[in-house]
């Protein structure tokens, strides 16, 4: 195998998992994930006998459910939409390191101001997936739609 298959191998699945993308029909599927897994924080929220492991399941079912409506295809999948695929994804990979930045101090403040003796500026990984998820999955549907109007 010579250094130019090589390239060319990776060049081609490089490729493959640029143009990677679920069927339209999978969004539905990733909105009934999320809201399932919403519903049921919500609810395990007022109760008090949850198993400890059935919360962070829930957490990542989540973010699953947000990721498959995500990278699922629109009806109509044409270059522009590809475009407005990359510009929403592009503001959540931005506004999501200033969220890195600025969110613990934000946090630190507030609960220096609330409780003085104890302020942490932690930050898990799903604030950041879900805020980045979030973000990318608004401003997509808010770019889709003002192209539509």
């Amino acid at each position: 195998m010579t250094l130019k298959d090589i390239y060319e191998w990776d060049k081609r699945n490089l490729e493959r998992i640029k143009k990677f993308q679920l069927a339209s029909r999978y969004k539905k599927v990733g909105i009934g994930m999320s809201c399932a897994a919403v519903i049921t924080l919500i609810t395990l929220k007022f109760t008090n006998s949850e198993p400890s492991w059935l919360h962070p399941l829930l957490k990542n079912f989540l973010l699953l459910g947000m990721l498959v409506v995500s990278i699922s295809k629109e009806e109509i999948e044409d270059e522009y939409i590809v475009m407005l695929r990359s510009q929403s994804y592009r503001m959540a990979f931005l506004l999501g390191v200033v969220y890195v930045f600025v969110q613990p101090y934000v946090t630190y403040g507030v609960e220096l101001l609330l409780k003085s003796e104890e302020a942490s500026m932690d930050m898990t990984y799903f604030q950041v997936l879900v805020f980045m998820l979030l973000i990318q999955l608004l401003f997509f549907h808010v770019l889709l739609k003002k192209c539509h109007t």
